[in-house]
């Protein structure tokens, strides 16, 4: 009978600014003592935060991550937060339109395990989507991520 496991970590990842940063290798680094014991499984990844979010996108090309921050501008515009749109603004223009796109893109993601790895396509990569300049309340761009993973061992 395959043996169920589960494993958990946390992890700091810094931001070098705002837009969309590709965190594929240190959710691998992170996982690469306990993945590979795992045969058929599901990882989650959450962020911590309420103006961050995570999603899956193209990870070849960097214009991808350019693009996806100026799609998400141009759907929740800083201006909203002077322009009588937004009540809660006492945190700076990007605060609000930040909780705004980390609602609409997710805290979490669920990531199937296939024979010790993650099961992301070629061209997959995991972001974490920055939405503050400051990286949120006391500045700085450090986000916590927890990864948890269950699955059954081989």
């Amino acid at each position: 009978m395959p043996t169920p496991l589960w494993f958990q970590h946390e992890i700091t990842v810094t931001a070098p600014s705002r837009g969309c940063h590709l965190i594929t290798r240190d959710i691998q680094k992170a996982l690469q003592d306990d993945l590979p014991k795992v045969h058929i499984g599901m990882c989650n990844v959450f962020v911590q935060h309420t103006s961050a979010s995570l999603t899956i996108n193209e990870n070849a090309d960097p214009d991808v991550r350019g693009d996806m921050e100026t799609a998400l501008n141009k759907i929740v515009p800083a201006q909203w937060n002077r322009d009588g749109t937004f009540k809660h603004t006492l945190e700076g223009d990007d605060d609000m339109p930040g909780h705004v796109k980390s609602s609409l893109m997710g805290a979490s993601l669920n990531i199937p395990v296939k024979s010790g790895r993650l099961a992301l396509g070629t061209w997959q990569g995991i972001y974490l989507n920055e939405h503050r300049d400051q990286g949120g309340w006391g500045g700085g761009h450090q986000r916590s991520v927890i990864i948890t993973v269950q699955g059954q061992g081989k």
